[in-house]
């Protein structure tokens, strides 16, 4: 069985360390806010200028003009600092991110990410994705293994415009986590149910699957 938008937000949470500076994009990542494990301290940075992003809001908490990137409302934790995009751009292109979760259209086996541009859609524009990709070492795409219509995400090369080209070493989806390396997908992990015949048959690109592959545990 795939797993949620929410089961995927929590697996990505697991990647998190305490000192982390964080950085979360606009769609799935941002629900990973919510899963920051009870005693860590990980600083959630937001490139519309918010170091110290908390989880959603209830609606007690809720503030019109506390948002995110996705200009939804979030909550600012203790010792939280709000300053504009010129510094929380500097802080991206800087290399101060310690872990980048993105979301893409398109990833492929040489690392290379689609993420801000379908040819003939309206799309607002890339905002801080290629900024992200050019100055974050560590960075995890969280999408659907497939679109809609079916088809493969994961490709032998990206069809679509690129963010960024060579920057992705894993990714996250709804049906498995793989790490890039030597030019194809290295299946890690399956979600639960999910069998290896349905992770081969929705990957188009190269795919390595080693003898034995565990399924997550939540």
């Amino acid at each position: 069985m795939a797993l949620t938008r929410e089961q995927m937000a929590q697996r990505v949470a697991r990647e998190l360390q305490d000192g982390f500076y964080v950085n979360l994009g606009i769609g799935i990542p941002t629900l990973v806010a919510n899963y920051v494990p009870e005693g860590m301290e990980v600083m959630l940075q937001s490139e519309n200028g918010l170091l110290g992003m908390g989880a959603f809001p209830t609606e007690a908490e809720l503030d019109a003009d506390m948002i995110n990137a996705g200009k939804q409302t979030v909550t600012a934790r203790i010792g939280a600092s709000i300053f504009d995009s010129a510094e929380s751009f500097a802080m991206i292109r800087g290399g101060h991110i310690d872990l980048t979760v993105l979301g893409a259209f398109e990833v492929d086996v040489n690392g290379n990410i689609a993420s801000w541009m379908i040819p003939g859609k309206l799309v607002k524009g890339m905002g801080g994705a290629m900024d992200l990709v050019a100055g974050a070492e560590n960075i995890i795409v969280l999408m659907t293994h497939a679109s809609k219509d079916g088809e493969s995400k994961l490709l032998p090369q990206c069809n679509l415009p690129l963010t960024g080209a060579g920057c992705i070493k894993r990714v996250l989806t709804d049906l498995a986590y793989l790490e890039i390396e030597n030019g194809a997908f290295v299946l890690k992990e399956r979600a639960p149910g999910v069998s290896v015949e349905e992770i081969v048959a929705k990957t188009a690109g190269k795919l390595v699957v080693p003898d034995n592959v565990p399924e997550m545990t939540f």
